[in-house]
């Protein structure tokens, strides 16, 4: 079974920086990725909030982010974590491929699902109108009039990004106020493509092989919106189930750190998406991974009798 000082799960912008500081302080690493590299910033054209570059696409920053760490020779790995065990003071991870690795530390940066909206048709039309992501599918609905749920910075974003395509863009909320950052809603705004439903909901989906429309609801009345897409940003759901049950976690799901992103188990460390904190951003997420492994690093360093003999026993 082979031995590590750290693993790192997940390889979006908190994973890549983990294994960034984690390769240069020259502890034996590896960085476990079931997908390709990136995580979030395969999805998101366009960064503009990003210290150093103006306006990146999301891809170039996550091949940059890659080819750095490759350079540094860390370790990665194409598999999927199904569990993390304790095993005295080491961490037994154990793959989705039967494989099994033993570390001193585990950083934990698997990020999460998009949030569903659980109604009637959603399930049934996914991947025949309804999707997740809109620069995966966008280009599909060219010409067609497509809905967007949510009110966030993601669903202003991609809504903007549907406006390349779509003939017409509605925005969904079932709020009056939007929680994105004022820039976005002054852009969505201005897109004469762009129709803003407030106080709305999503009660079903239809149509015969492909969505045709959806019914809504605003305030007491109910509509029907004919549509041929519905695009989905409506929150997020963390990967916890790879803890099996041993960290803290939050009333949303998210797990609890103290400042040096530690969970409640020694030993362990989560950045990035799937920590409980006020944003989740690319800026939060490399800082949370810089501070995990150098957290990592001194646990390490500060106990090496204990894990001497934790490693023979």
């Amino acid at each position: 079974m082979e031995e590590y000082d750290v693993v790192i799960v997940g390889g979006g912008p908190a994973g890549l920086t983990a294994g960034l500081y984690s390769a240069r302080a020259k502890m034996k690493s590896i960085l476990i990725e079931k997908k390709a590299l990136g995580g979030q910033l395969l999805n998101t054209e366009w960064i503009e909030d990003y210290p150093g570059f103006e306006r990146i696409k999301g891809i170039e920053l996550a091949q940059r982010m890659e080819q750095q760490v490759r350079q540094l020779g860390l370790q990665i790995e194409a598999d999927g974590v199904k569990c993390i065990k304790r095993r005295g003071l080491l961490k037994l991870v154990q793959m989705e491929s039967g494989n099994e690795f033993l570390t001193k530390t585990a950083i934990v940066t698997a990020g999460g699902e998009p949030r569903k909206l659980e109604v009637p048709g959603e399930e049934e039309f996914t991947g025949r109108g309804v999707s997740y992501c809109a620069i995966c599918d966008g280009a599909f609905f060219q010409g067609q009039e497509i809905a967007v749920v949510g009110g966030g910075d993601a669903a202003m974003e991609e809504a903007l990004f549907l406006t390349r395509f779509a003939s017409k863009v509605h925005i969904l909320h079932r709020r009056a106020a939007f929680r994105a950052q004022s820039l976005l809603l002054d852009r969505v705004r201005g897109n004469p493509k762009v129709q803003i439903h407030r106080n709305t909901t999503v009660e079903s989906i239809h149509g015969a092989d492909a969505v045709d429309y959806i019914a809504l609801r605003r305030d007491s009345r109910e509509e029907r919106l004919e549509v041929s897409g519905l695009f989905v940003f409506v929150g997020f759901i963390p990967n916890t189930d790879l803890f099996c049950g041993h960290v803290d976690r939050d009333e949303y799901g998210y797990v609890t750190t103290d400042s040096n992103m530690a969970t409640s188990v020694r030993g362990i460390y989560a950045a990035g998406d799937i920590r409980s904190q006020i944003t989740h951003q690319i800026t939060t997420a490399v800082g949370d991974g810089t501070t995990a492994a150098i957290a990592a690093q001194r646990y390490i360093e500060h106990m090496p009798e204990r894990l001497e003999v934790a490693w023979s026993a």
